[in-house]
């Protein structure tokens, strides 16, 4: 966020990424996914992608479960 704000401010990307070790093309990524944020809303963002996350593997972690059942259920004993 402090690099967003430098370059906001007039500060050349080239000199930012050489002074952070950062590639331009990150900065960039950066610029576009997080332009017009401030603080609170980028981590409320980073909370949120991460039960994403969570909330994915549960699924696809029961559905995993799902179809070791359905498949014990389709075996003639």
């Amino acid at each position: 966020m402090a690099m967003l704000k430098q370059n906001k401010n007039g500060i050349a990307v080239a000199d930012l990424c050489r002074e952070h070790g950062l590639s331009q093309a990150q900065l960039y990524k950066w610029r576009t996914k997080f332009s017009g944020m401030d603080t609170s809303m980028i981590k409320r963002m980073k909370e949120l992608e991460d039960e994403n996350r969570r909330l994915k593997k549960m699924y696809a972690e029961e559905k995993l479960v799902g179809e070791i059942a359905r498949e014990a259920l389709a075996k003639k004993w």
